[in-house]
């Protein structure tokens, strides 16, 4: 079976720029387009909703992993001598992991309730009415 490889290939690739984002130099960063804070979640939010999306099954252990990262991500920042690493920039990053991670996972549930909804509506399955049929 040929599985659809673009969003493992998207995932990783996020995950490969906020590897580089994060530990380049001070002044080779972008710039932020709201506060600091709000990229930094909403960077590992996208990245974790990527990773949800590519492997579903393993989105408990995504989520998990994605939490590591970011503080290990963060550690990084030790490496370069422009960069200072920060608990607090940590804990933001894993929020939206977090964030992202859940919301990915709860639109696939949602996703399937639909398509399972309507398969048994269409399927002629669909259960008895819980209203009392009338006798005459």
């Amino acid at each position: 079976m040929m599985t659809n490889r673009l969003p493992k290939y998207a995932a990783w690739s996020v995950f490969l720029l906020i590897v580089i984002v994060t530990v380049c130099p001070i002044g080779f960063r972008p710039h932020t387009l709201t506060t600091v804070g709000l990229d930094r979640a909403a960077a590992f939010a996208f990245c974790s909703a990527a990773f949800v999306l590519a492997y579903p099954r393993y989105w408990l252990a995504i989520i998990v992993a994605g939490i590591a990262a970011a503080f290990g991500i963060e550690a990084l920042q030790f490496l370069s001598p422009t960069r200072h690493p920060h608990l607090m920039d940590a804990a933001v990053k894993a929020a939206g992991v977090i964030a992202g991670g859940l919301g990915a996972f709860s639109w696939l549930q949602f996703k399937a309730r639909l398509t399972a909804g309507s398969l048994i509506r269409h399927s002629g399955l669909e259960p008895e009415s819980s209203q009392p049929k009338s006798l005459g």
